[in-house]
């Protein structure tokens, strides 16, 4: 099997799972729309924090996908799950017959429009589990963390995919197989939901801060991410709600990707994360008070951004 990978979506987390594809022997590269020039001419810097320093020099550095010279073994999608970012057409071009697509996302029932393109190619979701990010243009850094789990759907594990799991393997970073993908979904939700839009909504705090200022708030989220997930036919596990905020306690504090892309004035994932889910327990009629709030917080403060923007931009 060959290791011909393009990257679409190449900003943090695209590029530092690209860089470690790279390292493992793939030839791996990228498509980036804001970081085109710096890319194209001096490659990615990634600082890990468990793995070291390095540059990764992609194959190509295209602007769009119809760009990509060859085919694509996998294609990893990596871009923000936000109204504004047209998925399917993202990648569309460089799909073949054996491409594998991978999309390593956030967010719960983000499956259907990609199913629906892309009826007669293997799927595979991913999830990271990490804190990485993209402090200017090519410059990575990894705080903590970067378990992959991948899985393909509708379910099961295919050999292609574990021969990607090999891969990252290869290259240091953990990676795990799901027969239930989906379940897993939820389970990334569960951390997902409360910390990314309080981050926002706080201000800009870190998770360590919320965390140790607002922990039963935390914990009644996180629960209630699990009684939807339950309803939707995904029991979760028992402790998922303490181990999440175990972990939490014992990573460095975090400033989350929503915080991040709300500061930088980009849309934010709050439909993915939130709204998703609010309608998954409107669907299953179950009760989840505080994510609902937290939504419609998030709906106000997309709502506030939105007026400034066009006030800014009136004659």
């Amino acid at each position: 099997m060959s290791d011909r990978i393009l990257i679409a979506g190449a900003g943090a987390i695209g590029g530092f799972y690209g860089a470690l594809l790279a390292k493992a022997g793939a030839e791996v590269s990228v498509v980036c729309r804001s970081d085109y020039d710096v890319v194209s001419q001096q490659g990615y810097r990634i600082n890990s924090y468990a793995l070291g320093h390095w540059q990764f020099l992609p194959t190509q550095v295209l602007r769009h996908s119809r760009e990509f010279s060859g085919e694509a073994d996998y294609l990893i999608l990596c871009s923000k799950v936000t109204p504004d970012v047209d998925r399917v057409a993202l990648i569309r071009d460089a799909v073949q017959a054996n491409t594998s697509i991978v999309f390593i996302q956030n967010g719960v029932d983000i499956e259907a429009e990609l199913q629906t393109a892309f009826p007669d190619n293997e799927l595979v979701s991913g999830l990271a589990f990490i804190c990485c990010n993209r402090l200017a243009p090519a410059d990575i850094h990894h705080l903590s963390y970067g378990k992959l789990t991948l899985g393909n759907l509708p379910g099961s594990v295919s050999e292609k995919t574990r021969h990607l799991q090999q891969l990252f393997l290869r290259a240091g970073i953990e990676c795990t197989l799901s027969e239930d993908i989906v379940s897993s979904r939820w389970q990334k939700c569960v951390w997902n939901a409360p910390f990314n839009p309080l981050s926002v909504l706080s201000g800009g705090l870190p998770t360590l801060d919320i965390l140790q200022n607002q922990e039963a708030l935390v914990r009644r989220i996180m629960q209630e991410v699990c009684d939807i997930a339950a309803a939707c036919g995904h029991v979760l596990p028992e402790d998922i709600v303490e181990s999440n905020i175990q972990n939490t306690y014992a990573m460095p504090p975090y400033r989350t990707s929503m915080l991040l892309d709300f500061e930088r004035g980009q849309a934010m994932e709050t439909e993915a994360i939130l709204g998703n889910a609010a309608r998954a327990a409107q669907r299953h009629r179950v009760s989840c008070p505080a994510l609902q709030t937290l939504y419609a917080l998030m709906k106000l403060r997309e709502l506030k951004i939105q007026a400034d923007r066009q006030e800014k931009s009136a004659p």
